[in-house]
């Protein structure tokens, strides 16, 4: 277990190192759940499983037991402590940033405010409007990021409408949108008419390694 100094705040943290491992991705929760969520630890597993390791943490609001988010500036600085710990542990590697949904979303407003600080970002479920709320603010600023960026989405994301988010990623050319099918915004999928064999977190992890591997 790691900690995280925020001002009067100390915040705990995982790191889960891959063997051999080729990147390190500091990983964030969403808006709903911590970074013990099993979600969450699935998503560090298949990373790790790929050569990958995740630091997870807690942002603020999460620890304390608020539901309401932390804004954005708090965000940032979370993330931003996070990236002094993840480049202390592991020096050597490619440092990317990211996360599940609102944390991923807080690392695209990092990115923007710390440039050249991570070799990328990987956003597993970007949230790009809220429920049957169709809307492209949230991808207002995406343009200012000269970083890659990787997208992981669901075709049954309801928090990400496909048209709207294939037209936010088509015209930035640092963006790659990759569609996990039958995945919804949890990544939980429809088996029954799943083409894939794969396990959709394996695939994200698949797909997040070989384009770190291209970079």
């Amino acid at each position: 277990m790691q900690t995280l100094k925020l001002d009067d705040t100390t915040l705990p943290a995982i790191y889960s190192p891959a063997g051999h491992a080729s990147a390190l991705l500091v990983l964030a929760h969403g808006a709903g759940a911590g970074f013990e969520h099993d979600h969450m630890s699935a998503l560090s597993l298949a990373l790790n499983n790929m050569g990958i390791s995740t630091l997870r943490f807690n942002f603020p609001f999460m620890q304390e037991g608020r539901r309401r988010v932390d804004n954005a500036d708090v965000c940032i600085a979370t993330i931003a402590r996070a990236v002094a710990t993840a480049t202390r542990l592991c020096p050597k590697v490619k440092l990317f940033v990211g996360g599940h949904s609102f944390g991923g979303r807080m690392s695209t407003h990092y990115a923007v405010e710390h440039p050249s600080t991570a070799a990328g970002i990987i956003l597993f479920s970007f949230p790009l409007h809220p429920s049957k709320k169709p809307a492209t603010k949230r991808a207002a600023h995406l343009s200012a990021i000269n970083e890659p960026m990787l997208f992981l989405s669901g075709d049954r994301d309801t928090l990400a409408e496909a048209a709207l988010l294939q037209s936010v990623t088509a015209p930035l050319a640092n963006a790659r949108l990759h569609w996990l099918e039958t995945a919804d915004h949890s990544y939980k999928i429809l088996k029954r008419t799943r083409k894939s064999g794969e396990h959709v977190y394996a695939e994200a992890a698949r797909v997040a390694s070989a384009w770190i591997e291209e970079l």
